[in-house]
């Protein structure tokens, strides 16, 4: 659509296409787009978002209805009118569900990568997950995730989803259509390979988050500072659900060691009265992404349980590494899977023996200095927001010009 990458010193238009999640639960998704925006538009480039937004459209009473309806069928809002008007150099496809239909894709003749930042194309619940046991079924057929409901525990939530999905990966309109797939993990690329997808359409680029200052040197939190060696606290971030796996977390958690749970989600009550009399065991609720980040610092570690294969490190990983803050994951998830690569943190099994748990905390409590730095080492070289927007502009470049 348009006549190729404009000659001002190879500055780009882009367009970032995103169906904002409803910010009742924060997402990590939404937090990527808004940061790539800004990291694009500091670079030098011009970016405009076409969004659609939760908060908005679920003020209708018929939204649950136009929702599946355009998840069903792809026939929906359509960025086509606009996307002309802003005449990009490339189209970047973060998220259309449930808000975007699917069908303009085809018709876009413009360059357009896209992101994947879960399973959805192979999986209904996009978790590539089932009772707390990985499940691939729906890469053949998206039957069995109607029958057992796994989108919202819901059959009838799940079936336009296994509508969408029913023709497989390679059929999926946003991985037939993209010139060029992002995954934002080795693991998720090598999922979608598994699944027919090829090799020549995917690339690797993890998040980022927007730049942090580093906070070298003595950590301080309200003015005093925190002795990581004789007060240790540690710290868990994200939704209170199944495929998080903070109830496998804290029914193995050493007993009087501190931790605190930032998040809320259909487990929370649940897990507040199961472990009401466990004073070390306190749950803060949610927060938003800057008051996360300004907490972070006050922590021996973060705690990543997530029991799910994920799309990539979450974002709650990448900040802890730019607070200089090291992890203990569970195996299989997108943090253990970097952890292990880089040495930020431990990595104990996907449900630990409780004494292995407290081995790995005892041992990066004992560490904390080295992964510390090491952590802050891995933040500047693979998820800065430079690296980022670097990979990011090789990938549209390529395939403007592929």
């Amino acid at each position: 659509m348009t006549g190729g990458e404009r000659s001002d010193g190879g500055r780009l238009r882009i367009a970032l296409v995103h169906s904002y999640h409803h910010t009742e639960v924060p997402s990590g998704e939404n937090v990527v787009v808004d940061a790539q925006a800004q990291a694009l538009q500091d670079a030098g480039h011009e970016v405009v978002v076409v969004a659609q937004h939760n908060d908005l459209r679920r003020r209708r009473r018929t939204y649950p209805l136009e929702a599946a309806a355009t998840v069903a069928t792809g026939i929906g809002p359509d960025p086509t009118a606009m996307l002309r008007r802003i005449a990009p150099d490339v189209v970047h496809v973060h998220n259309l569900f449930p808000n975007f239909g699917t069908r303009w894709l085809a018709r876009w003749d413009g360059p357009l990568v896209a992101t994947l930042h879960n399973f959805r194309p192979i999986c209904p619940a996009g978790t590539l997950l089932r009772d707390g046991k990985r499940c691939t079924d729906c890469i053949v057929t998206p039957r069995s995730a109607v029958t057992h409901g796994c989108f919202q525990n819901s059959r009838v939530a799940t079936l336009p989803l296994a509508l969408a999905t029913r023709g497989g990966a390679t059929q999926h309109p946003v991985v037939r259509r993209a010139d060029r797939l992002i995954t934002i993990s080795q693991r998720a690329a090598d999922e979608y390979l598994a699944a027919g997808v090829s090799a020549e359409k995917l690339t690797v680029v993890p998040n980022a988050v927007t730049d942090l200052a580093d906070p070298a040197g003595p950590v301080v939190a309200d003015g005093e500072r925190t002795d990581h060696v004789h007060a240790p606290r540690w710290l868990f971030v994200g939704r209170l659900s199944a495929e998080k796996g903070v109830d496998a977390l804290l029914e193995r958690w050493p007993a009087h060691l501190p931790i605190d749970l930032v998040g809320s989600g259909e487990l929370a009550a649940d897990l507040e009265a199961r472990f009401a009399d466990r004073p070390e065991i306190r749950f803060l609720g949610g927060m938003g992404n800057e008051e996360v980040r300004r907490l972070l610092g006050r922590y021996t570690g973060l705690v990543v349980p997530s029991q799910w294969a994920e799309a990539g490190p979450p974002l709650t990983y990448v900040e802890a590494l730019a607070s200089r803050v090291p992890v203990v994951a569970f195996a299989g998830n997108g943090a253990a899977d970097d952890v292990a690569r880089h040495g930020t943190g431990v990595v104990v099994d996907r449900r630990p023996d409780p004494a292995d748990l407290a081995v790995a905390l005892k041992d990066v409590q004992r560490d904390r200095t080295a992964l510390s730095r090491r952590a802050r080492a891995t933040y500047d070289q693979h998820f800065s927001t430079r690296a980022w927007v670097q990979a990011l502009t090789e990938t549209y470049r390529e395939t403007i010009h592929g």
